[in-house]
């Protein structure tokens, strides 16, 4: 058994496509890219890279197979940002179930917090999503997120509509 953690979880929604401020782009070389059907052990590496800090594990209890039908599935969009040539972030985008659009994950690796990078990633997600015509864009983040997760989401016009308290269990 791992180690347990308590969180509160936030559920937040956007119901309405927001008039979103210019961020920023990443500076020197970047590259934002839908990965098409990518490999289990890529997004893998991606999952872990950036989730290990913030007790990222759901995606850690599936099998290959279970996995790999959510993350190829033709109404999942996983975009990569890749900066100076290798990975920087990547979000996922889930329309399984539309109207309702979902942003699944979000994240940076550690190396790139702070650069301002978030903001960007964040919208360009949020455009995507909207470009889909959803009637609502949900995600959501917790008490083990980076601090500045929450904040950012409502600076982008997310709204909270929801809260719980959840224990995540590591995976061994």
């Amino acid at each position: 058994m791992g180690k347990k953690h308590k969180t509160v979880v936030t559920h937040l929604e956007m119901l309405a496509e927001p008039r979103l401020p210019p961020c920023p782009r990443p500076l020197g070389k970047y590259a934002l890219m839908r990965a098409e059907n990518p490999p289990v052990h890529f997004y893998r590496y991606l999952y872990d890279a950036i989730g290990r800090d913030y007790v990222w594990v759901n995606r850690k209890r599936l099998s290959d197979q279970a996995l790999a039908d959510i993350i190829q599935h033709p109404e999942v969009s996983i975009y990569v940002l890749y900066c100076g040539g290798v990975p920087a972030g990547y979000f996922e985008l889930d329309f399984r179930f539309m109207p309702r659009a979902e942003i699944s994950f979000l994240g940076l690796m550690k190396e790139h917090i702070g650069s301002g990078i978030g903001s960007f990633m964040l919208r360009e997600a949020i455009l995507t999503a909207w470009a889909h015509g959803p009637e609502r864009l949900i995600i959501q983040t917790c008490t083990l997120d980076h601090p500045r997760a929450l904040p950012l989401y409502q600076r982008m016009g997310f709204t909270p509509y929801a809260q719980e308290e959840v224990v995540l269990e590591e995976v061994d």
